[in-house]
């Protein structure tokens, strides 16, 4: 399977200077939030595919939810046999309708203890912040959260997809690392991502 994982801006590659069919290879587009309703429409219109999302910092009260898409955030659903849990937003820096606290954020995760529990766990990790010191930075608004170390921990999902950490603040930002069995992937603009299932 196929995957394009997007974020935070849209991809000039397949938008700005999108050609027919060039996104015909992927299998499922998986975003990581804080981008416009139309440009995830584009996407899931010409792919012929599904896209699901969660929520960034910056989809407030006044962005319309993006029609023909799917939204996992607060959710774990299954799509093309991949196990999915959303958890969108960010670390509250200000009053803003997709920011949490630690102890808000962690309550959403323990949510989810009965669901994982029955569906044997998940594959992939999808939010918009990263995790406490795994590809976060020092400043409050682009804090990680710690409670996402106890479900790739507890759960060893083959995949943390996360953005709101944009790679052109500094050259040392990765897109891809590893934490244990997992694959943490930065999907600022974009990133392919096949797997094996």
């Amino acid at each position: 399977m196929r995957i394009l994982a997007v974020s935070d801006v849209p991809s000039d590659k397949y938008y700005k200077f999108y050609k027919p069919g060039k996104l015909d290879e992927f299998d499922l587009i998986l975003s990581c939030g804080d981008l416009s309703p139309e440009y995830t429409e584009f996407l899931v219109t010409l792919a012929h595919c599904p896209l699901v999302y969660v929520h960034g910092n910056h989809d407030g009260k006044n962005i319309r939810e993006p029609e023909g898409c799917i939204c996992a955030d607060g959710q774990l659903i299954e799509i093309n046999g991949l196990r999915i849990l959303g958890l969108g937003g960010s670390y509250r820096y200000r009053k803003g309708q997709y920011m949490y606290t630690e102890k808000q954020m962690n309550t959403r995760v323990r949510s989810f203890s009965w669901q994982l529990k029955k569906s044997h766990g998940f594959d992939i990790l999808l939010t918009h912040a990263p995790a406490y010191g795994l590809n976060d930075l020092e400043d409050l608004p682009h804090r990680g959260f710690e409670c996402f170390h106890t479900l790739l921990d507890k759960y060893e999902p083959s995949y943390f997809i996360h953005g709101h950490i944009h790679r052109n603040y500094g050259c040392r930002i990765p897109q891809k690392t590893q934490k244990g069995k997992t694959t943490v992937i930065n999907a600022f603009d974009h990133c392919i991502i096949d797997i094996d299932i």
